[in-house]
């Protein structure tokens, strides 16, 4: 039953990989397109595709390790500071006008910044030898308050264009993807997708409380560190590609825990399929509900996102690590 599941899940997550590539404002037949469909279709929709598919399959792994490391099923990618930190940093390089390298100046900069505050909430998780979850979480969400109120005070004070372009930036825009930073960005998610994956037995016994994971012959923490340090580079790469999108790592491992169960071993990279599969569809409405304006993936996914969490909450047997 779990293997027809499986397929018909794959199914849909491809069949919304090509709608998004060929529907929108402009219609695309896959088997008669003109030279300027093809030029729409290999320069404008499939590198935005492709990004919207990157930062969802990284968001929805990270969101599955991170709730199995906290023991938290409310626990988000976003909540250990790391979006507001890359925020931050990429509203400075906008505001300031910071392009010393070209058009992956603004990425560059969220991505040190991202990395920068991983550094930060681990070294203020970290206790008596290894990162702690209660520590992590609180470290994440105090940061997270401190960046993001001095994200507003910067945007609050400033007048400029890259005003407007930075508060893009913080609701997702995937308007401007192209194919410059998919290859070193594609790079950090693989290495954070296979460590996360690698370590899906362990996640499993750290579910279960630390005693069992150890007498399971699991080092506890040497295995909490390397999957925080894969939650860090997902998440990381994930903001420097499209700026901060909420929801899918909160919403996907519940969705897949439902329909596949709670085994990591399956969550982890189901997770990352269906986190793809709805950031493609929600880009997908977000050009196309509106043309020739768009609303940004983030706030198309919170729309969609915040109703369905709170149907989640009233199903106490599905909201459960």
């Amino acid at each position: 039953m779990r293997t027809v599941r499986m397929g018909i899940f794959i199914a849909v997550a491809v069949l919304l990989f090509l709608l998004a590539l060929f529907a929108g404002p402009r219609m695309i037949n896959p088997f008669g397109m003109s030279t300027t469909e093809r030029e729409i279709l290999l320069s404008i929709r499939l590198p935005r595709v492709v990004v919207a598919m990157l930062i969802g399959m990284a968001l929805g792994a990270s969101g599955a390790v991170l709730q199995g490391v906290l023991r938290n099923p409310l626990a988000d990618p976003y909540i250990l500071g790391i979006s507001s930190g890359a925020s931050l940093a990429a509203a400075l390089g906008l505001l300031t006008g910071f392009y010393a390298f070209g058009s992956v100046s603004i990425p560059l900069t969220a991505f040190i910044g991202a990395a920068l505050v991983s550094l930060l909430v681990g070294a203020f998780g970290w206790k008596r030898g290894g990162l702690w979850p209660e520590r992590l979480l609180l470290a994440g969400i105090g940061l997270n308050f401190l960046f993001s109120a001095v994200l507003m005070l910067l945007l609050s004070v400033s007048s400029d264009e890259g005003l407007r372009r930075a508060i893009l930036w913080m609701f997702g825009d995937l308007s401007m993807a192209d194919w410059t930073l998919i290859p070193s960005a594609s790079l950090f998610m693989v290495i954070g997708l296979g460590v996360a994956f690698a370590r899906s037995r362990a996640l499993n016994a750290l579910i279960l409380g630390d005693e069992f994971a150890h007498s399971l012959g699991f080092a506890v923490q040497r295995e909490r560190l390397m999957m925080f340090g894969a939650i860090a580079l997902m998440t990381a790469a994930s903001v420097a590609l499209g700026g901060t999108i909420g929801f899918i790592g909160l919403l996907m491992p519940h969705i897949v825990r439902f329909l596949l169960g709670a085994d990591s071993r399956v969550l982890i990279p189901a997770s990352a399929v269906a986190g793809g599969a709805f950031l493609c569809l929600a880009d997908l409405i977000g050009r196309s509900i509106m043309p020739p304006l768009e609303l940004p993936s983030g706030t198309v996914t919170a729309i969609i996102g915040a109703p369905y969490f709170l149907y989640l909450l009233r199903r106490k047997d599905v909201l459960s690590i």
